[in-house]
């Protein structure tokens, strides 16, 4: 697992291979993921946004930016967590992904962005 505290709202991420939607002939390749955010600051806060990068170990670099996370834009009180899954879909069998999220101060509606640290998807075989 990986985690990152910034601006007061700790990111963690686990990342899992998944065989059963993947195919290896035609590398293709799925990762799904599952983001924990904990907001340690003495406010509530709404995620807003988000932005993520993912690098393709063939060279590919692409964007996806939004609202929200899987359709929601949660409210976190102080030291509540909130938790969702996704997944990514690489051509090769390696890559990584980072960004941020956009949150919104809910006492004095100010923006502010959390960064989501750098991971690593890698098929299992790979690391032998």
């Amino acid at each position: 697992m990986i985690s990152k505290i910034s601006e007061g709202v700790q990111i963690s991420v686990e990342t899992f291979y998944e065989a059963d939607f993947s195919n290896i002939v035609l590398n293709e390749h799925t990762f799904s993921y599952k983001i924990t955010i904990q907001n340690d600051n003495a406010f509530p806060i709404k995620l807003k946004r988000r932005h993520w990068y993912i690098f393709d170990s063939n060279g590919t670099l692409s964007e996806v930016e939004g609202e929200g996370v899987v359709g929601a834009q949660p409210t976190l009180n102080q030291g509540c967590t909130y938790q969702y899954a996704s997944a990514c879909n690489l051509q090769s069998e390696m890559g990584t992904m980072h960004g941020t999220y956009t949150f919104e101060n809910l006492y004095n509606q100010n923006m502010f962005l959390v960064t989501i640290p750098k991971f690593s998807m890698i098929v299992p075989f790979k690391n032998n």
